[in-house]
Parts: C-alpha cells; structure tokens; sequence
C-alpha cells in the first residue's frame, strides 16, 4: 500500500503463519512487506487452549485485528480471536481482489512502458484502492480513463486490461405476469405475449418460465437495478399490451430485489 508502512490498531491484516511455539504465533503481515507480528496464545482462540497447534499452524493465512503497533520497537500485536467468520471472508475477499488488481496494474506497466508504482499511486489517489478503480474503469472507462493524470498510452492499457479481466456484478429481479384469453385461439395470442416479453435489450438477460395457468414467471438479470427494473417493466407491459389487444386480461406483479448473482 503506497504511504502506509504500518497498519492501523484496530485494522484488520491478512497474515502467513511463519512459526508457532508453545504460547504464540509469529506470523508476516502479507499487505505490508517486511512487517511482522505476533498472536500470543491467549489472543489465538476463545475459552482455554490445550494445545496451540490444534488452532493455528505454520504456512497458513489467516486474518487478524491489529491490536498493537509500536513503531520504535517494531512490533505489532495482533489477535486472532477478535476476527469473526463474515470478517475474516470479507478480508480475505478484498485482499484477493485487491492482489489480482496490482498484477494488473503491471500488467499496464508492461504494456505502455510506465513504472508499476507511478500507475498504481494514480490509481490510488483517484480511487482508494486499485481493484475498485478497475471496477470503474471497466463499467465506465471512456469517462474515467482520462481523469486519471496519466499519459494516453498508460491509460489505453489500463482501460483494455480492466475490459478483459474484471468481472461485473449483476442483479436480477422477478416478477410474475398474469396472462388470461378466453378467445378459441387463446393458446397462441398467450404464445405472441410470451414472445414479445423476451424483447432484445444490450446487457440484459430475460427468461420465461411456466408457473401454472395463468401464471408465468419473468426473471431479468442485468449490470444493475436500474436498468434490471425498466426491462423487467418493459418486457411485462409488451406481452400486456399482446393480451389486451386480442381482447384477454393481463397483469404484472413484481417480487422484491433478488440481489446480486455471480
């Protein structure tokens, strides 16, 4: 991390597990090169600790609180303990990201010619952290790559690498369309309606799916609410508009938020 040779107490830290002896763990600090700690038993688990080894181990990663950093000694106390399960994945998910982002970021450097290090403080300056600052890139490029103070050429590169290796999130949203005929031919105007509810709309994915007569599910996967909501209302009025039309009833129930998918 540029600027930050220690961390913060209180700050979470991924670590490599160097040595356990009988009451402590010395362990390397993976985010701040050169920088170790140490975890003593009583900091390791909760509740009382028979063996120190049936709890942590040499070579492992694990997530740590700072507790402690004195700078003139050069020691850090960390604890183990304090770290809960959705912490410790949080953690490790952000420094995983976060890893992939620098090698990408040296990747741009192999590209355009720059030194890692002036790519990477840009990014920080801008953005905080780099796997944030090629989430953007990558959502809004065009917009964001020339704000970045740097050459062109570094720019071009960081754009085509976020382009190709980031990979957006996405939600989706359901919702239900009540489709009733009782026209003879009330099998096909409801086959017309269903058709046109799969309209093409750029980055978004609609499915249809048989629940039961009248019902029929409409689930719209897209980069983001927004644009998830208008096509789920677009696709929904299209195939209402195909029913009233040939003189049957039509109506459209939307679900709560699904959420984020991979």
């Amino acid at each position: 991390m540029p600027g930050e040779e220690w961390p913060d107490e209180g700050e979470l830290v991924v670590c490599t597990v160097r040595q356990v002896r009988d009451f402590v763990a010395f362990v390397s600090l993976d985010e701040y090169e050169g920088r170790e700690g140490l975890i003593p038993i009583s900091e390791i688990a909760t509740g009382w600790i028979k063996y120190i080894r049936d709890h942590i181990r040499e070579g492992q990663k694990v997530v740590c609180k700072v507790l402690h950093v004195d700078t003139g000694r050069g020691h850090i106390d960390l604890s183990l303990k304090d770290v809960n399960e959705h912490q410790r994945r949080e953690k490790i998910r952000e420094w995983k990201n976060e890893s992939k982002a620098s090698k990408w970021a040296g990747f741009a450097a192999e590209a355009s010619g720059e030194k890692p290090e002036v790519i990477e403080t840009a990014l920080y300056k801008k953005f905080g952290d780099l796997y944030t600052a090629f989430e953007e890139l990558a959502v809004n490029g065009e917009e964001t790559a020339p704000k970045l103070g740097l050459p062109g050429k570094v720019a071009d590169a960081l754009l085509t690498i976020a382009r190709e290796n980031v990979k957006l999130p996405r939600v989706t949203v359901t919702g239900n369309l009540i489709l009733t005929t009782d026209k003879p031919d009330g099998v096909n105007i409801i086959r017309r309606a269903l058709r046109s509810a799969e309209p093409k709309i750029s980055d978004v994915e609609i499915e249809l799916t048989y629940i039961g007569a009248p019902a029929y599910r409409i689930k719209v996967i897209a980069p983001d609410y927004k644009k998830a909501e208008k096509a789920i209302e677009k696709a929904a009025s299209a195939a209402i508009g195909v029913i009233q039309r040939a003189g049957g009833e039509g109506k459209f129930v939307k679900r709560p938020k699904s959420g984020k998918v991979a």
